[in-house]
């Protein structure tokens, strides 16, 4: 369970300074890449306020109130995300209606923004108007990865959190002092700078099993375009269902040709999906040149932007394997 002594990051020190002193701001923006925890640090706001059993600010993680929370089940806690690619001025109208009442359940209410960047210009100005009218009951988190997106009125009504990711050595050491095996640090620390999701990626079945997919759809493309559309069709599209998982197989297939070009550069420290002395790498080496890789380094970072530009899945990754066949 999360909580602000196992964040331990220094970008948070400025909320827990405001915890212990009581003085929160009313409306936060969290900034930061992927995996950099901006929602852990808010539903950890979110249960440091709630929380019935707290010890210091630290929540208890185990009473109604934060079960509710982290389920996104408490009445007065009120998530809003992108409905397709924006958030829609009708989404904010909802959650202004449901805020021109008292809390069900505490005098407190919080309303946390994902992917705030996604606002659309109507709903933007409709959440700028809440937060010119604060109530002092009422406190808000805007998270996004794309600070620059923000309207500068919004920024300059919001206390800034600004989540900086720790140094991938840093924080594998980080994971291999709390009990994750090296090889597994390695890995989960170059696809995230959270510690909750480093600790269910390394406890999931699921990434374990994507793993291996991916490991074995670069075998097929070294070997034969019929291969490739094989693994696609027949393990690709059952297990990587949502947009997360399809972009979490993308980050592995990166790894995967990036730890082939660092066996070709001589850099097998920085290797993370293959054994630097294995077999299978030798002949994926032989297989793929360094310019090679390069190109399809490339290709795979243009279907991460497909995907984000929700062209169907299955055709960004035929498409992707054509274009490394060809």
């Amino acid at each position: 369970m999360q909580n602000w002594q196992r964040l331990s990051r220094w970008q948070a020190k400025l909320l827990r300074i405001a915890l212990k002193k009581h003085r929160i701001s009313h409306a936060y923006l969290i900034t930061g890449a992927r995996g950099t925890g901006k929602k852990a640090v808010a539903t950890l706001l979110a249960k440091t306020l709630f929380c019935e059993y707290p010890e210091g600010i630290e929540p208890c993680n185990q009473c109604n109130m934060c079960k509710r929370i982290d389920s996104h089940n408490h009445p007065d806690v009120h998530w809003i995300q992108p409905e397709g690619k924006t958030i829609k001025k009708e989404q904010v109208a909802h959650l202004q209606k449901e805020f021109a009442y008292s809390g069900m359940e505490t005098n407190k209410k919080v309303y946390i923004v994902s992917a705030a960047d996604t606002l659309t210009v109507n709903a933007a100005n409709r959440i700028l108007k809440f937060l010119e009218e604060p109530s002092k009951q009422t406190i808000a988190v805007l998270l996004t990865e794309n600070s620059q997106s923000i309207l500068p009125t919004i920024r300059s009504r919001c206390q800034v959190i600004d989540l900086k990711p720790l140094h991938p050595q840093r924080f594998k050491q980080e994971l291999m002092d709390k009990g994750i095996s090296e090889s597994q640090a390695a890995l989960v620390s170059t696809l995230t700078n959270d510690m909750d999701e480093a600790f269910r990626l390394n406890d999931d079945d699921w990434f374990a099993q994507a793993r291996k997919t991916m490991v074995q759809l670069i075998e097929a493309l070294a070997e034969s375009v019929n291969d490739a559309y094989l693994s696609i069709h027949s393990q690709w599209e059952s297990l990587f269902k949502d947009r997360d998982q399809q972009e979490m197989g993308l980050d592995l297939l990166l790894l995967g040709f990036r730890d082939i070009l660092y066996f070709h550069m001589e850099k097998t420290a920085s290797m993370v999906l293959f054994q630097p002395d294995g077999e299978k790498i030798n002949r994926l080496a032989i297989r793929f040149s360094q310019e090679k890789l390069i190109f399809i380094l490339q290709l795979t970072l243009k279907a991460k932007q497909k995907l984000k530009q929700n062209v169907h899945p299955t055709l960004v990754m035929e498409q992707l394997v054509l274009q490394i066949q060809g």
